[in-house]
């Protein structure tokens, strides 16, 4: 029997019967049933991991659709995967209480993006990245929804899409559009083929996903539409400052359209998509103050009157400190290398991590360990009026402002300043405002690295994805003592001006973390927060009665990545 031989451990018929037609679908080299192979799709980036039968990798999508008319006709579970470099789990299996066996499709090998009317769109297939994407608009001065951040690890751009991801550029709000082409599984029992990309590819499914494909179509005279292929409402939205409500959620009714949200419970294979113009000269500001009402009014007093900037990230002092020493080896090999390598990093330090697990003589954590320590051999890498800031403000500020309204922002602050005199600001040159965002980049990773170095004396992360009300003015957190005395390190950075902020907690051994979240969560419900604000549900988060409701729509016989938002896995959504 070839699957028991290759793969050495048992399998049933019925597996065997499946296993069969998605090889002649794809050939052997793209299937893998060894459970010892399958770790890195099995296992999410930072939390979730379970069991399938097979991790299938289409290089078509034709050959996508075929495996998803196989696993419809074989009632298996269907896990869409693209990048898997999600923070909650929702892109890989969840435990091992499935009704029916899983099958994960990585669709990572269908990287194409087709430019539209000058780059003014693109349409990006399922393994296309936000790297990708960055760097085919370069010539043309346009950038994608998302630049540095999840960009730089490989991040998918459908991925992005189907989780309403957010990011550090103000002006452009959750990723988002009205234009698909995916499939959905029917009440009825059918699997539907559904184009709402709005070009014509043809009438079946096979001529659809064969042309579009091979760009058999006009991309230089593709049809504008009123659809939206981008959230164009966002800019006035965040400027509502005295709104009570968040800004921007992932759960948000107004951004759940078919793909967008959809958390895989479409199987998506094209998304149409907005590009934006460069900004041909920016300025970037430095702000520290340990007053965080200073901050408070800087905001207000912006958005208040329309200068929106290109973005405004916050960092708490306890965070740039920890991402100064646990976030530096992230640092310096984004500002030697630039980012088009770090998604090849990241993969070839999970298969390092995948397989030195095997081996029980090396120390846990050990290619952390090797990084932390090849870390201390370099010098200081931060500005030095940026480490002087640390030492002096709590609170840190780094504003990016366009070029109409550098001359604006740089009066206002001076004045601002005057006055409020537990803070101040200084203008960034070009090295320093680069490396200012670097770090901030930096802290997002900071609290996993700790937690590495130091796994003897730490349970585990606590970490937190909110969204506060807009008119939110009380924004700092003071917890309870029962729980304060449970966190060694608090770190809280964050999207200021859209008042996103993760909240990232040490925590120490012995503390029971889900419990503890639980604590939290009602204390965010209590201060009108809403989350997740930008990393989606996964497996941590509960979806709302809302959001339930919407994959019902989606997914109605929920083979689509079930028990997303801790909702039903088995098969018609049964208790």
């Amino acid at each position: 029997m070839f699957f028991k031989k290759k793969s050495q451990h048992i399998v049933s018929n019925t597996q065997q019967q499946i296993l069969s037609t998605l090889t002649t679908i794809v050939g052997h080299r793209n299937i893998t049933i060894n459970p010892d192979k399958m770790g890195l799709f099995c296992n999410g980036f930072r939390y979730g991991s379970g069991k399938a039968i097979a991790v299938v990798q289409p290089n078509t999508l034709l050959e996508q659709w075929q495996i998803l008319k196989a696993c419809v006709k074989a009632n298996v579970i269907i896990i869409m995967q693209a990048a898997n470099t999600g923070l909650t789990g929702g892109s890989t299996p969840d435990g091992n209480n499935y009704d029916r066996d899983i099958v994960i499709i990585s669709t990572m090998k269908m990287k194409k993006i087709f430019l539209l009317n000058n780059a003014e769109q693109v349409i990006c297939l399922p393994g296309s990245t936000l790297n990708d994407l960055e760097k085919k608009l370069k010539p043309y001065h346009r950038e994608p929804h998302s630049v540095i951040g999840s960009s730089c690890i490989g991040a998918s751009v459908l991925g992005g899409i189907c989780n309403n991801s957010g990011g550090a550029l103000v002006q452009r709000g959750p990723a988002y559009t009205e234009m698909a082409l995916y499939a959905q599984y029917t009440h009825d029992g059918h699997l539907e083929l559904i184009n709402h990309l709005e070009i014509e590819l043809g009438n079946t499914p096979e001529e659809i996903l064969t042309n579009l494909d091979n760009n058999q179509f006009d991309s230089h005279n593709v049809k504008k539409t009123e659809k939206h292929c981008s959230d164009h409402h966002y800019k006035e939205q965040v400027c509502q400052v005295d709104s009570p409500t968040p800004a921007r959620y992932n759960a948000d009714p107004s951004h759940l359209h078919e793909a967008s949200g959809c958390a895989g419970k479409l199987a998506v294979f094209a998304v149409r998509l907005d590009t934006f113009p460069q900004e041909k000269e920016t300025q970037v500001f430095y702000i520290g103050t340990n007053n965080p009402d200073d901050l408070t009014q800087i905001r207000y007093d912006l958005l208040s009157q329309h200068i929106i900037p290109v973005s405004g990230e916050y960092i708490h002092k306890k965070a740039y400190d920890i991402a100064a020493i646990y976030g530096k080896d992230t640092f310096l090999f984004i500002n030697y290398f630039g980012t088009d390598y770090i998604p090849l990093f990241f993969k070839i330090k999970s298969r390092f991590d995948y397989l030195t697990k095997k081996f029980s003589f090396l120390p846990l954590h050990f290619s952390d360990k090797l990084m932390q320590f090849a870390s201390t051999l370099f010098p200081q890498h931060l500005p030095a009026r940026m480490n002087d800031y640390a030492k002096r403000y709590e609170h840190h500020l780094l504003l990016k402002v366009g070029k109409d309204d550098i001359e604006t922002v740089k009066k206002y602050l001076g004045n601002l300043f005057q006055t409020h005199k537990e803070g101040s600001f200084f203008e960034c040159i070009a090295d320093e405002g680069k490396k200012a965002f670097l770090h901030r980049f930096a802290v997002a990773g900071a609290a996993v690295r700790y937690r590495a170095i130091h796994h003897k004396t730490v349970e585990n992360i606590l970490a937190l994805d909110i969204a506060l009300r807009r008119n939110d003015k009380e924004w700092t957190e003071i917890l309870p003592l029962g729980i304060e005395k449970k966190c060694m390190h608090k770190l809280y950075y964050g999207h200021f001006f859209c008042h996103v902020f993760h909240q990232d907690y040490v925590i120490y051994k012995g503390h029971d973390i889900f419990a503890l979240e639980e604590e939290m969560l009602e204390i965010l419900d209590q201060r009108g927060a809403e989350y997740p604000a930008e990393h989606n549900v996964g497996h941590l988060y509960q979806a709302k009665e809302s959001l339930k409701k919407f994959y019902q729509e989606l997914d109605p016989c929920n083979i689509f990545n079930p028990g997303i938002g801790k909702t039903s896995k088995l098969k018609n959504w049964e208790n």
